[in-house]
């Protein structure tokens, strides 16, 4: 499979799916509920309603007015989007689909009475889908686990209001100061984000205040995704602006004076951007969901089905599978899912053999681009998604990139959200 191949199926993935052929014969089929209106639930939702010909009822539990892209989010950073600009509303999604919503906190799963819990009341469903993403481990980090420190240290790892308050402080920064990032150990959402993140600070600061330096202090022993690119860029773009220090683990943070301990060295910023561990999100960990070191939701990659309770399906960041955590991947899980949703509740098995692919660019700066694009078939005999031919990387970065990069972005939120 080409790579542009890869790119054009894999944003919309519909042509890889067939349909039940019980669907058009059926009247009703029954009630999908879907916790969290992200990329995971989004997808889903809208994949659903087309699959079954509407014969499944699809209801959309989100607390958030509007859908805030992660992907492209670092680029509010360095002043080449804002936030509105990858702020987008629900509107189309219901309009087109005829997908139901609710703008409601879930607070609780009770899975023996097929029920959730919302502020506002209760909800019944068939099936339900979990796609609420990840959470924030604060248990090595207490004194980071309060609105206050995280106003001074936003982690920005969910686009929104920390994002804006980041880029503020970097407006606020003096040029010749220290802006430092740190990354968690594997996994955590979106492996190339915090290098992408010091490409387009590093590319703010080179613009606008060249004295300045930034420091990144990964728990990781090395870069974790697209490494000697953005080991290129760093040296041909940014040259004596990033210290790169690996195997970084934070011992001790200093709210007040933006300082950190590590294993090796001690750091004063002007700005720091904490990148928090992840697990899966809150509602998933306290329903018990997350069986995996209650951390990570473990599912039948054939349907999602989770290995807890049947009935419950969970897609997304919060999945335990040992691949990238993204959003792209989100939205083929979501597809799978579906699929294989409109099969059962026609009374038909599922693909047993589920592929999809994963892309992920990252722009490097203003121009110029870089991606990795990956396939994955299911393997039964060990219950998980393996890689398949296919795939690559970017031979350098490059402003033809930036446009695919562009692309992309353009053909998912269109096919997530219309």
């Amino acid at each position: 499979m080409q790579r542009r191949d890869i790119f054009k199926y894999g944003a919309s993935g519909a042509l890889w799916f067939s349909m039940p052929s019980q669907v058009l014969a059926s009247k009703k089929l029954g009630r999908v509920v879907i916790i969290g209106g992200g990329y995971g639930g989004a997808t889903a939702a809208k994949y659903l309603r087309m699959w079954s010909r509407g014969k499944i009822e699809v209801i959309v539990v989100e607390p958030n007015a509007y859908f805030v892209s992660c992907p492209v989010s670092n680029l509010v950073l360095s002043g080449e989007k804002t936030l509105e600009d990858i702020t987008f509303s629900f509107d189309l999604l219901k309009q087109h689909h005829g997908v139901q919503w609710i703008q409601d906190t879930v607070t609780a799963i009770d899975p023996e009475r097929s029920e959730i819990r919302l502020s506002k009341g209760t909800l019944s469903y068939d099936r339900l889908i979990v796609a609420t993403g990840v959470g924030f481990m604060y248990d090595g980090l207490p004194m980071l686990n309060n609105k206050d420190a995280q106003q001074q240290i936003p982690h920005a790892w969910k686009a929104g209001p920390q994002t804006q308050n980041l880029r503020k402080q970097l407006e606020a920064m003096p040029d010749g100061g220290v802006f430092t990032v740190t990354i968690p150990a594997l996994p955590y959402r979106c492996p190339p984000g915090p290098y992408e993140r010091a490409c387009q600070v590093a590319f703010y600061l080179k613009n606008h205040k060249p004295k300045s330096k930034i420091v990144v202090l990964d728990a990781n022993p090395a870069i974790t995704s697209k490494r000697p690119l953005f080991e290129r860029a760093w040296q041909d773009l940014y040259p004596g602006m990033i210290d790169y220090l690996p195997s970084s683990n934070l011992l001790e943070v200093d709210v007040a004076t933006r300082t950190v301990k590590t294993d090796f060295d001690t750091v004063k910023s002007n700005v720091l951007n904490i990148i928090p561990p992840q697990n899966a999100g809150a509602l998933a960990v306290a329903s018990g969901l997350a069986n995996v070191g209650h951390r990570w939701c473990q599912v039948d990659f054939r349907t999602y089905e989770s290995k807890v309770f049947p009935n419950i399906h969970v897609i997304g960041d919060a999945v335990d599978s040992g691949l990238p955590k993204s959003a792209h991947m989100a939205t083929s899980q979501a597809k799978v899912c579906a699929n294989a949703l409109a099969f059962l509740m026609s009374g038909e098995a599922p693909d047993p053999s589920p592929v999809f692919a994963n892309t992920c660019y990252s722009y490097v700066d203003d121009k110029a681009a870089i991606h990795v694009t990956s396939v994955y078939r299911y393997d039964a005999a060990e219950n998980r998604m393996k890689p398949a031919e296919g795939g690559g990387i970017s031979a350098h970065a490059s402003a033809q990139e930036f446009r695919e990069a562009q692309y992309w972005a353009l053909n998912i939120w269109s096919d997530v959200l219309s």
